[in-house]
């Protein structure tokens, strides 16, 4: 009796803690987590409109009609001194960025992936802007170049206002609406200087969205490899102005 008594014992203990695996709940598990890894092929339904009007526009003669009618009205109709202001507006969603992790409100990545992202933004975005121009071979509105099509400025402003909204999306809209309207102005400033057309300016803030929303889906996949958990305090990206290629460093001291 005591013998069947145990044995009976240890039979119930064993129940209580044989594993048990909850199939559904892995599989939701799964779809989550595979649904997180997918290309943002709808996020980049709108940015990959605004390129392909740009595209057009090379051989469009509606676009070009219309490219002509905005530039008499901006510039030709209304002569006016060159603003330089948006070669640093360009940068000012970014720094902006930094400057609200500096006064304690925190976003959504620390100070090293952050910055990685920005650089990959950076790096994906430069490389496009810059291989059109060669390929496309437009002349600016004002005649100074043929690097017109698409807008590195433009493109740059958009790729920060949208390094900013991502970033501080889930704190206030605010700070994401702020962002694109520094960039929009960056775009309008681009074609008040007779620097570039309309649809230039529409494919460089398609080419900047599109480079920051692909830089927050690929960098996850690569941040184990390159940092394995390390600090990294100083981040050195690229940057244009004026034409000119140059390289930016931010340090966290």
């Amino acid at each position: 009796m005591i013998v069947h008594s145990a044995q009976s014992q240890l039979t119930d203990t064993s129940k209580l803690i044989s594993p048990k695996i909850d199939s559904n709940n892995l599989k939701l598990n799964w779809q989550a987590a595979n649904t997180k890894n997918r290309f943002p092929v709808k996020s980049l339904f709108i940015p990959g409109i605004m390129i392909a009007y740009g595209f057009n526009s090379l051989e469009n003669d509606g676009i070009k009609t219309l490219n002509e009618e905005v530039k008499e009205e901006i510039w030709t109709e209304r002569p006016h001194q060159v603003k330089n202001i948006d070669n640093i507006l360009q940068f000012a969603p970014a720094i902006t960025v930094y400057g609200l992790n500096a006064i304690g409100i925190k976003g959504k990545h620390n100070f090293r992936d952050r910055s990685m992202i920005y650089l990959m933004s950076n790096i994906i975005m430069t490389t496009t802007v810059f291989s059109v121009k060669k390929l496309s071979h437009q002349l600016r509105p004002d005649g100074s170049a043929y690097t017109s099509f698409p807008s590195g400025h433009t493109a740059e402003a958009f790729a920060s206002a949208e390094f900013l909204y991502q970033e501080y999306q889930d704190v206030s809209p605010w700070y994401g609406i702020a962002g694109y309207a520094m960039a929009a102005t960056t775009g309008y400033l681009r074609m008040y200087n007779n620097k570039h057309w309309l649809s230039d300016v529409v494919a460089g803030a398609g080419v900047g969205i599109a480079s920051t929303k692909i830089a927050y889906w690929l960098y996850p996949k690569i941040q184990h490899k390159l940092f394995k958990d390390k600090p990294v305090k100083t981040i050195v990206m690229p940057t244009y102005q004026n034409g000119s290629f140059g390289v930016g460093m931010v340090h966290r001291f």
